[in-house]
């Protein structure tokens, strides 16, 4: 036993003087001077190449590499000192005289003499195991030249065994595989891992947002212990999500290469790197192996006023249906980034009335702290006159891409205060629940005013009794999508005031099905079923749209089945129209129905059989490889025919994920009075009233009244112009995405993807009581322009690539609605017009010295117009109305 265990002792001994001796890291001989020859390049350009050839230069140079001192103790720890020289700098791809902007110049020319003496001062790295400890060079150097000598240096770092760790590098702290094989490593970077100090921002969504993929690879080959080459690869790719063409990269590559070897100098003597350093040069400093923040140069660029003196026209409100006008919105952005609180506010302060809402879009959206102190500053809500400016600054807040606690905190600060209108005050306060929402998206649920102000809208509906301040909480509760909210809205869904019933089950049908718990289920089911009390037929609707929505069960789904034949008359053909729809699209509910439909008492002729005007359709808007857009439409009436509830939506699908783009729903009461009819059953007591809510991106904006009260009505009916009432109108910023992307190399890209979007939606309702017609519409004017630019900047040289996509386009919804007899006659058009649609490619090349070119193409095409299409019976009846009407 002794024995073998002494044997055991002596196998480890061996096993740990071999390990011991291994090379962990590549080493340098002594006395011997390696030469290397160093290329990096940039190359940027669309995501697939285009024919004509990428945009960018390469950096080519001579490097001298030496062991200047190794610790006695390990040979694994060694400083060494690079020394870069003959410098040329060349374009990425071959260019004519005519397209090359480096045509004439030298390199000192472009670098400047104090550049170029920097880049060609030798530096040292302490490398230890492989890794690199320490970087030492000059403060006084540019950030630019030193970055570049950190990405040589890191191109040193390499392990000669398999396997994952974390290193530091000038990339940033980041994930490394290695794989070795028989002289050859492999070594990947997992930069998703990567931390640096230079953070972006992006927009939060599924489908408007921007995806990224990145690699990073390098192949070493050694000889001798030490690095013969190395080539490393890095590429970033980013495309908008909706629109997958809009898409750019940016590839990096370094190749260092042995050219040969010679008798170098001494190595130094001395206990420690630092006094081996400072015995060399008393200045030179560990400067950190990670890229330095290099601040951006904007030589040349107009000041804010400048620029806003030359968009100003695009954006004036006739402009607004016209792609110039988000294009203009997403540059003013991008300047006002970039400017002082004063210089925002000299704009704000010199803009015309009409063009003002509009700078106050684009100050809001721009989302800096300057911008908001400008705002805040320039709007008085004290004064109800100015009110389209403080809606247009809310709205936009609630748009807002990345928005901070601090915005959040500045509207609960104007909730605070006095506020001259009413309806500004709703509206602050229902924006500060889309806030809340955006900020738990990304993690930051728990920041002190987040608490607070959800503390303030889930006690909200429960500390007044205001009729349009619960409705505001409510409202406010719908746009956070806080799960805590879900008791609120089930305790709504039975109150006797029927605008909080529909507000709730609008709002419980915008959750997550998961959270549908059985309480939630028995209470919607409770109130479609009129278990407790009778409710308005909306309501409802709206208890029924929950239920198919929300995984319904077997006997659900056939108590819904079985109700119809005993519903007022005009839902009987509502609920028919909505199951219809279900199996027609192939919606989730549409399996359970079809096994509760094989019940003959649940699916028989009697009960779908029922005739009426009401309808539900679903159908596809457009559909491309990257966004599957779709439409319903959902209209109820009342058994005199008038408009009960319209309900227009139009979403997104995007790999999965679901974008609620659009919902505009116009609601009428109380209106049967001016025909001599009978209210339908729970409607009798209903005061006249008629209104409009808009639901965009996902954001509930404030619901805007067309009348309220018989008197009122009266007097709209004697003065309707049929001029649509305006619900939202202004510049939205959709996609907003930043991102500066620290290359291996040492140089750096920035990132930028914006999409812009000038929208105007109006909607109207008028009624003739000579023709005994009505008509409601709902008009949709938009123009979208979306653009990423990817640019890599070096002081002395700009190269870029920007591809851009644009549209025009209009919706536009109508029902009219002829009560002179019955059955009445019903017609729904939803038409949109021939839009164009256009791309752009654009790469440019500019110096310091101003020269620059450009090289720009685009492709466009028409999109034909249409008349979406409806259910057949919609078809019959429109041609009944046409030619009664001629």
């Amino acid at each position: 036993m002794f024995t073998l265990a002494v044997l055991l002792l002596c196998a480890a001994s061996c096993v740990s003087v071999s390990a011991k001796g291994a090379a962990l890291g590549p080493r340098l001989n002594n006395n011997q001077l390696y030469k290397f020859s160093y290329t990096t390049e940039v190359l940027v350009d669309r995501a697939r190449r285009s024919k004509e050839g990428s945009a960018g230069y390469r950096i080519s140079s001579d490097v001298d590499v030496h062991l200047v001192w190794r610790d006695p103790s390990s040979k694994d720890d060694q400083l060494i000192q690079l020394t870069i020289s003959n410098v040329r700098v060349d374009h990425a791809s071959k260019r004519s005289e005519k397209k090359n902007v480096l045509h004439g110049s030298t390199t000192e020319s472009l670098l400047g003499k104090t550049r170029l003496a920097a880049l060609t001062k030798p530096f040292l790295v302490h490398l230890k195991n492989g890794k690199v400890k320490a970087f030492y060079s000059y403060w006084a150097e540019p950030a630019t030249i030193k970055n570049l000598k950190r990405g040589l240096a890191s191109l040193l770092q390499v392990q000669l065994n398999t396997g994952k760790v974390i290193e530091n590098d000038v990339s940033g702290r980041c994930t490394i595989e290695y794989k070795a094989v028989k002289g050859q490593v492999t070594r990947t970077k997992l930069l998703e891992t990567c931390t640096t100090a230079e953070t972006g921002f992006t927009t939060h969504s599924q489908v408007l947002g921007v995806s990224k993929k990145s690699s990073s690879v390098t192949v070493f080959t050694l000889e001798d212990g030490f690095v013969r080459s190395a080539v490393a690869e890095e590429t970033h790719s980013l495309a908008v999500k909706a629109h997958r063409s809009t898409a750019a990269k940016v590839v990096s590559r370094q190749t260092l290469t042995l050219v040969g070897t010679e008798a170098g100098p001494l190595e130094a003597a001395g206990k420690d790197v630092a006094g081996v350093v400072k015995s060399i040069d008393a200045k030179m400093a560990a400067v950190g192996i990670m890229a330095e923040k290099v601040k951006a140069q904007y030589k040349g660029c107009p000041s804010l006023f400048e620029h806003w003196q030359d968009q100003q026209k695009q954006l004036e409100p006739a402009s607004l249906s016209k792609a110039t006008a988000p294009r203009s919105f997403l540059a003013l952005i991008q300047s006002i980034r970039k400017a002082s609180k004063d210089e925002i506010l000299k704009v704000l302060k010199s803009a015309s009335k009409p063009s003002l809402p509009q700078v106050v879009d684009a100050v809001t959206s721009s989302q800096t702290t300057a911008s908001l102190d400008a705002m805040l500053e320039f709007l008085n809500f004290t004064d109800a006159k100015s009110f389209v400016l403080q809606e247009r600054f809310l709205y936009a807040c609630g748009f807002s891409s990345h928005p901070n606690e601090r915005m959040l905190q500045a509207l609960l600060g104007i909730s605070k205060g006095k506020i001259g209108s009413t309806d500004i005050k709703e509206s602050v306060v229902i924006i500060m629940g889309a806030l809340v929402y955006k900020l738990c998206q990304r993690g930051e649920c728990n920041l002190p005013t987040v608490l607070q102000v959800k503390k303030m809208i889930l006690e909200g509906p429960y500390s007044t009794q205001v009729e349009s301040e619960v409705q505001m909480y409510l409202l406010a509760l719908k746009n956070s999508l806080l799960p805590e909210a879900i008791p609120i809205f089930t305790k709504y869904t039975e109150s006797e005031v029927g605008a909080y019933i529909t507000i709730s089950l609008s709002a419980l049908q915008r959750y997550d099905v998961n959270l549908m718990t059985a309480e939630v289920k028995r209470t919607v089911n409770r109130v479609y079923h009129q278990n407790r009390r009778i409710y308005e037929k909306n309501v409802r609707a709206a208890a029924a749209d929950v239920i198919l929505s929300s995984n319904p069960t077997y006997m659900e789904v056939k108590n819904l089945l079985l109700s119809i034949g005993n519903l007022p008359h005009e839902m009987n053909k509502y609920m028919l129209s909505k199951i219809q729809d279900i199996l027609r699209f192939q919606m989730p509910a549409s399996k359970v129905l079809r096994q509760a439909m094989k019940d003959m008492i649940s699916y028989n002729y009697n009960r779908f059989a029922k005739v009426g005007s009401s309808s539900a359709y679903s159908g596809l808007m457009a559909k491309s490889m990257d966004v599957t857009s779709t439409y319903s439409l959902d209209i109820l009436y009342s058994g005199s025919g008038i408009l009960r509830r319209s309900n227009m939506n139009i979403y997104g699908a995007s790999k999965g994920a679901m974008l609620h783009g659009l919902q505009v729903a116009i609601e009428a009461q109380g209106l049967e009075s001016l025909i001599a009819a009978t209210p339908d059953e729970g409607e009798q007591d209903l005061e006249s009233f008629s209104g409009m809510s808009a639901l965009l991106f996902g954001v509930q904006l404030r619901p805007v009244t067309f009348f309220k009260g018989y008197s009122d009505l009266m007097s709209k009916i004697f003065s309707m112009s049929g001029e649509p009432m305006n619900v939202v109108k202004g510049l939205i910023l959709l996609t907003d995405h930043s991102e500066v992307i620290q290359l291996q190399s040492g140089l750096k890209a920035t990132a930028e993807f914006q999409g812009g979007l000038a929208i105007d939606i109006s909607g109207g309702m008028e009624i003739s009581l000579w023709y005994r017609e009505s008509k409601t519409s709902i008009n949709n004017r938009g123009a979208l322009v979306v653009t990423g630019n990817v640019t890599v900047d070096l002081d002395f040289m700009k190269t870029g690539v920007e591809v851009s996509f644009e549209t025009e386009a209009s919706l536009d919804f109508i029902t009219t609605v002829q009560f002179s007899e019955y059955p009445f006659l019903v017609c729904i058009q939803m038409d949109k017009t021939t839009f164009p649609v256009s791309e752009y490619l654009k790469k440019y090349d500019s110096l310091s010295s101003g020269k620059s070119v450009l090289s720009q193409k685009s492709r466009k095409q028409l999109i034909p117009g249409s008349e979406f299409p409806l259910h057949q019976e919609n078809s019959n009846m429109c041609k009944k109305v046409f030619d009664s009407s001629w």
